[in-house]
């Protein structure tokens, strides 16, 4: 997914656990998460620039994460 070729997509799931067969929307799928790692990976690189605690960045990024609701989903 990014630069390093020994990372290999997950297979992507619907909600019965039935993996995802439609290779466009497998597409779409990766191309997000390698645009989510280079957004991260700059992040955390500026933060470190900029003379802030590696872990306290990525306990944010993981925040940011954590608290993320999906589509449709109330409060």
């Amino acid at each position: 997914m990014s630069a390093d070729a020994s990372k290999v997509p997950p297979v992507w799931r619907q909600p019965d656990g039935k993996p995802v067969s439609c290779l466009e929307k497998i597409k779409v799928l990766n191309q997000n998460v390698q645009e989510i790692e280079t957004l991260c990976a700059d992040a955390l690189e500026d933060g470190v620039l900029m003379g802030c605690d590696v872990d306290q960045i990525k306990a944010a990024l993981h925040s940011l994460i954590d608290e993320l609701k999906p589509p449709g989903a109330k409060g």
